[in-house]
């Protein structure tokens, strides 16, 4: 069963800010028909079918200081996947600084029966363990989220969205907590790329919480960041960061990663075995 653990599914043409759509559009020449999927649950499994895909989760992450995306799409995500709770993987969002009500907000995440919980560092401009140093609602979140099994997702790495700040994914703050919240799934979106890679395979290697997502690294490239792939084979989890930039097309994602000089049981735990320990239903 074939999943990717990081397709945006998100209503672009409202939401982002303008100069975040225009890099969308210049990035995605097919962003039309990205909008048809946004839109329609059952076209979008279509084109599931077409690549070869069984599942998919849908990323959102609020930030509207960079993206212009509010807080208030968790019930949207919730709906989305309604069409087929098998196939689509519905993911919240929680952003600190936004949220007027934390713990109500919180609770509709476990309420809604969200899969995951996506946290964009670089676009929602906090560090993953600012918990230490006042932002309690952090704290509140990563623990419902333990307590109910709900994994989160670090954004890691550079983001090239105007308005971004970097200096947040840096994965070695995941670090803390991984330590402080050892029950809790925690996956490394990106891997840190491309500058971090090695912090985000030490932390997979560090923390048995602790899980690599490959999305958005192109595949040609992804032996380079990561030599030593096969030894965290068993923690590392296929996504494609598709429709984002630089990711134009699902299929040909998938097969790049396919054609990389990877032994078959390899690819089978990265491409299917590893999603299915954390989301196995």
């Amino acid at each position: 069963m074939i999943t990717d653990c990081h397709i945006h599914i998100q209503p672009f043409e409202l939401l982002l800010s303008p100069p975040a759509l225009e890099l969308m559009k210049k990035q995605q020449p097919d962003f039309d028909r990205v909008l048809e999927f946004t839109r329609s649950p059952k076209a979008f499994l279509k084109y599931m079918d077409e690549v070869g895909l069984d599942r998919a989760v849908l990323i959102n992450a609020a930030a509207p200081d960079v993206t212009g995306f509010p807080p208030g799409l968790n019930a949207m995500a919730a709906n989305y996947a309604q069409a087929n709770l098998q196939r689509l993987l519905s993911c919240g969002s929680f952003h600190p600084r936004y949220s007027t009500n934390a713990m109500a907000d919180i609770d509709e995440i476990v309420r809604l029966g969200l899969r995951l919980i996506k946290i964009h560092p670089p676009h929602q401009l906090f560090y993953p363990n600012d918990y230490l140093h006042g932002m309690k609602e952090l704290e509140l979140l990563y623990r419902a989220a333990q307590n109910n099994g709900i994994p989160v997702m670090f954004h890691t790495g550079t983001s090239i969205f105007p308005g971004a700040r970097s200096k947040y994914g840096d994965p070695i703050y995941i670090d803390d907590v991984a330590v402080d919240f050892p029950d809790l799934k925690i996956v490394l979106a990106h891997g840190g790329r491309p500058l971090w890679m090695n912090t985000a395979f030490f932390l997979v290697r560090r923390h048995a919480n602790v899980y690599l997502d490959i999305s958005s690294i192109p595949p040609a490239q992804l032996l380079r960041y990561f030599p030593r792939l096969e030894e965290i084979a068993h923690k590392t989890l296929f996504g494609s960061d598709w429709p984002g930039p630089g990711v134009r097309d699902l299929k040909q994602a998938l097969d790049s990663f396919r054609a990389l000089p990877l032994s078959a049981e390899t690819k089978q735990r990265i491409l299917s075995q590893v999603a299915l320990t954390i989301w196995p239903d």
